[in-house]
């Protein structure tokens, strides 16, 4: 479907000013016809007063026809089934009376924090107290436009599983807008409700490709190599792909894909104890190692310091028990005790 800009009917005010004055002339022919028919029946005064009561009758239809947008707004015109084109630009237009407006996702409301909520607010009107299950015609309208705007989707967290097989929870929000009228409104269903699935897709594809933590011999870009890319630490690119993967699943929808950004990752709660407790092991083990080659660079230090300076002869069995001090004392989580010894080692 290709979009058509309508560019020509910026003439809503000269249409209603013509007929309200055609209405005024109406009542005014009315009027006068019946004063001169009380007084003398003539063809003339019973033309005009047939033609008036046509006007005064339906003389409203013109009004059925102007439309009025605001900036950023836009809406698509239908004629008995066919797509005759699109208002975008703000004014006031007069376009045919019978066109309507089509906009499917009219009632669909895209919730800043959760996925898309189809169940419209409870209506309160003066309408629905009455029963009455029509709406007026500028109701109607301004239900039918689209807006324009750049405006974000908040989707609900997901449980995925990373490329290692362990499920994470992961949450995204992303910045879109209309861009192709035309395509939105009759190319899919529901523009608001496909985006927001096609979100969900887009971005367990992407999940599932990376772990969450950085792992050996895992290739995240597809060229064959093990590299280190991860979802904690390389959280723009990841978000870079799903906003290309989105827009690519969009572009038939006639919708932009600004931006991509992650809100919320962590591990699922039925592993997030075990992941904490490796993490925990893991520095652990990482402080250990960092501890112990100062420790032995220490002890090699001041063991050279000693020979060079000639304080002690040591022999290997002394040196052995001095390294084993040495390690204990810098190595050990907890404050030494001294002991003296009063004796000799043999």
């Amino acid at each position: 479907m290709e979009e058509k800009i309508l560019t020509t009917k910026k003439n809503g005010m000269a249409v209603l000013l013509l007929t309200s004055l055609l209405y005024l002339a109406a009542v005014a022919v009315c009027v006068l016809s019946s004063v001169s028919m009380s007084n003398d029946i003539t063809p003339l005064n019973i033309t005009g007063l047939v033609l008036s009561i046509i006007w005064l009758a339906l003389g409203w239809i013109p009004f059925a026809g102007l439309k009025v947008l605001k900036p950023q707004e836009a809406l698509v015109l239908t004629l008995f089934g066919k797509y005759i084109g699109s208002l975008k630009d703000s004014g006031f237009y007069f376009v045919n009376p019978f066109s309507i407006g089509v906009n499917p996702a009219a009632k669909t409301k895209l919730s800043q924090s959760g996925d898309v909520d189809n169940h419209s607010k409870k209506d309160t009107s003066i309408a629905s107290l009455l029963g009455s299950n029509s709406l007026s015609l500028s109701d109607e309208s301004s239900n039918k436009k689209i807006s324009l705007k750049i405006m974000t989707l908040n989707n609900s967290r997901q449980k995925i599983n990373d490329c290692l097989g362990n499920p994470i929870e992961i949450g995204i929000a992303v910045t879109w807008r209309v861009v192709d009228t035309a395509k939105a409104v009759f190319n899919v269903d529901n523009y608001k409700e496909y985006l927001s699935l096609q979100c969900d897709g887009a971005l367990r594809n992407i999940v599932r490709i990376y772990p969450y933590d950085t792992a050996p011999d895992i290739d995240t870009t597809g060229d064959g190599k093990a590299d280190e890319g991860s979802l904690r630490g390389s959280s723009e690119i990841v978000a870079a792909r799903i906003r290309d993967e989105i827009q690519k699943k969009v572009a038939d929808a006639g919708l932009e894909i600004i931006e991509a950004r992650i809100t919320y990752l962590a591990y699922a709660p039925e592993i997030a104890a075990v992941m904490l407790q490796r993490q925990q092991a893991s520095a652990i083990i990482d402080a250990r190692k960092m501890i112990v080659d100062g420790a032995v660079g220490m002890v090699e230090m001041a063991l050279d310091q000693l020979n060079e300076k000639g304080v002690v002869e040591l022999d290997e069995e002394r040196k052995a028990a001095m390294v084993s001090n040495l390690l204990v004392v810098l190595c050990g989580n907890h404050d030494t005790q001294p002991i003296i010894n009063s004796g000799s080692l043999y």
